[in-house]
């Protein structure tokens, strides 16, 4: 994996991951807007290293970990590191865009990095009432799954919600 930066952009390049553009107004060190960090939320608790959690990556933005009840050959999870309940709690709003494609960038480089042999990977978010945790998360898999049932729970049900790609909700938040 190859980061260019160049006028403002980063761009990952990767042969087998789609180019990632960061807009110009990503900025890394921006303050995010969100509600304050619950002590009952445990992946507020993982993002603030107050548990025996293993973190894989860990920046001002996001920390990114395993998944205990794993679904792939590899399966991460990328949170924010300030609460944000879910992707309703998204909207067209640079930050929000900005966080999502870090967050994906963060998923792609571990994944890349781990699972380099892997074929195929996806990358979204569980909807509300299908989410397990009400902290925002992005499901970071390289496949296959580890049973047939396990692609289930990653499949979209339209207008139900169910699991949206990462890139289908950057297009969303597109502002």
């Amino acid at each position: 994996m190859k980061l260019y930066i160049s006028g403002g952009k980063a761009i990952r390049k990767d042969p087998r991951l789609r180019r990632i553009r960061l807009k110009k107004e990503c900025k890394i060190d921006r303050i995010m807007a969100g509600t304050a960090a619950s002590a009952s939320c445990i992946f507020c608790q993982i993002a603030r290293n107050s548990t025996t959690t293993t973190l894989l990556h860990t920046d001002e933005k996001v920390v990114a970990f395993q998944d205990i009840n794993p679904s792939a050959f590899r399966h991460y999870l990328v949170i924010p590191v300030e609460h944000i309940a879910t992707v309703k709690s998204l909207g067209r709003r640079t930050e929000d865009y900005c966080l999502v494609s870090h967050m994906l960038n963060v998923g792609q480089t571990l994944l890349s990095r781990d699972a380099p042999n892997s074929t195929h990977y996806r990358f979204g978010f569980h909807q509300p009432p299908f989410n397990s945790v009400n902290h925002l998360h992005l499901h970071c898999l390289a496949l296959p799954y580890v049973s047939r049932w396990r692609k289930v729970k990653y499949s979209s049900l339209g207008p139900l919600g169910g699991f949206i790609e990462a890139r289908k909700l950057l297009e969303k938040l597109n502002p």
